[in-house]
């Protein structure tokens, strides 16, 4: 509990101090910072043979949009990363070309811990096919019968967690991760 002093300041622990400076230096704006690089990029998928025999020919254009963040203070603080995927969607069958517009999300749980000598890590569980949703709709009781046969929804969706995983390992992100406090205060220290 904050204790007052006699000249009206009121004063922390330690403890209570190094807990209230983790909240305050881990926010929802500064993990998005973090993941900024990642908003706006593209790839594409394919060409991949999927399906039984690789009977089609599926081709993709991935666009990922600003992420949405959500944290959660508890005993850690941690986060949820979503990034919301455009996706279009291009199966080959050799006699037929069906086109698809997908939307998808892939999510990424973020935890923050502390670390020796003195710095914050913000670590980030690297996304599995099934941490991505993709949610492909046809027009077409033919479209969904083709997408349901060639398994095109599990080829996506490994693709593009491989990809996400790969930008996360991204050398400018893994620092983005990294606060290393003790740098941070040495250069506070030697502005004054």
């Amino acid at each position: 509990m904050p204790s007052v002093s006699d000249d009206g300041r009121t004063y922390m622990t330690y403890e209570q101090f190094g807990r209230r400076f983790f909240e305050v230096a881990v926010t929802e704006d500064r993990i998005g910072s973090a993941f900024a690089s990642v908003a706006g990029e593209s790839f594409q998928v394919g060409p991949l043979l999927v399906g039984p025999g690789g009977v089609a020919r599926v081709e993709a254009d991935v666009s990922i949009a600003e992420p949405r963040i959500r944290r959660n203070v508890a005993e850690t603080i941690t986060f949820v990363v979503e990034l919301p995927l455009k996706i279009a969607l291009l199966v080959d069958l050799k006699l037929d070309r069906i086109r698809y517009d997908v939307t998808g999300l892939v999510t990424l749980p973020l935890t923050v811990r502390c670390a020796e000598p003195l710095q914050l890590r913000i670590e980030v569980a690297k996304p599995r096919p099934r941490d991505v949703i993709v949610d492909v709709s046809s027009d077409t009781m033919r479209g969904s019968i083709i997408r349901t046969i060639a398994q095109v929804d599990d080829e996506i969706r490994r693709v593009i967690a491989k990809f996400v995983a790969d930008e996360v390992d991204k050398p400018e992100i893994k620092k983005a991760r990294l606060i290393d406090v003790d740098v941070e205060l040495g250069r506070a220290f030697e502005g004054m």
